[in-house]
């Protein structure tokens, strides 16, 4: 392991801790970050990563991820491009939510976009009270999530309040958070009661455990399988999501135009 890695991987008394390492763009997520992250969770599945528990978190105070980096997506010109990378999400996640041990997400600050994806899909969810949670797509990039993500959304916010955060664009703070059991604390010092939480369910029983998260894994990938490439080729192709990145970049605000 190297510091200066995008991605960190360690382990610690049979708890893997995955830290994505890019504080000074707040753990913006490169596509070389995703294939890492899938590349451990085929580990600790295949048992060739031998793990008991498994936290995810972001490096510094300011966040956990804040979405996939906007630069990644300048190349993006065809159908082609957009699908192949909401399927690369599509396999990254599924991969991780399909991990056989407890996952748990220890989240500070910013938690949006591609890191907010993550952190849903993690069993477990800690927190610092500077949480921000969602995905302000509708008025940044005019792109949009996949099924996959939203059904795994719905499972976790219901159906009303995901309707809320996508439309509305704004992002869910601490208060909100707890209330709807966005996550299941919130702590000055989310990484240390990670590390409590993930040291309890070593002593639980590990088929019970990988048995109860795959059957409800099943149950969320049924309410998902629904074909939606003509929605993410709309978006991902469009002139608005061209502008929308740029404006980004330039940190300006988009100008859309429905096309």
């Amino acid at each position: 392991m190297n510091d200066d890695d995008e991605l960190l991987f360690d382990l610690q008394d049979g708890v893997g801790i995955i830290t994505f390492n890019r504080p000074g763009a707040r753990n913006a997520l490169t596509f070389g970050m995703y294939e890492q992250l899938a590349s451990l969770c085929e580990g600790v599945s295949d048992r060739s990563v031998d793990v008991k528990a498994l936290i995810i978190t972001g490096a510094g105070e300011k966040a956990f991820a804040a979405g996939t980096d906007i630069a990644q997506f300048r190349h993006f010109a065809t159908a082609e491009d957009a699908l192949n990378y909401e399927r690369t999400m599509d396999r990254v996640l599924g991969l991780l939510e399909a991990v056989p041990v407890p996952t748990i997400a220890a989240i500070r600050g910013a938690c949006t976009g591609g890191g907010a994806a993550i952190a849903a899909c993690c069993d477990l969810r800690v927190a610092s009270s500077d949480i921000q949670f969602g995905f302000p797509i509708a008025r940044t990039l005019g792109n949009c999530l996949s099924v996959g993500n939203l059904s795994r959304l719905v499972e976790l916010l219901g159906a009303p309040r995901t309707r809320d955060i996508l439309l509305s664009a704004r992002l869910i703070g601490k208060d909100e958070a707890l209330s709807c059991l966005l996550i299941n604390e919130c702590v000055s010092d989310p990484m240390s009661r990670a590390k409590e939480l993930a040291s309890r369910m070593q002593q639980h029983a590990p088929l019970t455990m990988a048995a109860s998260k795959e059957g409800l894994r099943r149950l969320r990938q049924h309410a998902a399988d629904i074909d939606d490439d003509d929605l993410i080729v709309q978006c991902y192709t469009s002139e608005d999501f061209r502008e929308g990145m740029e404006a980004f970049l330039a940190k300006r605000r988009p100008q859309w135009r429905g096309q």
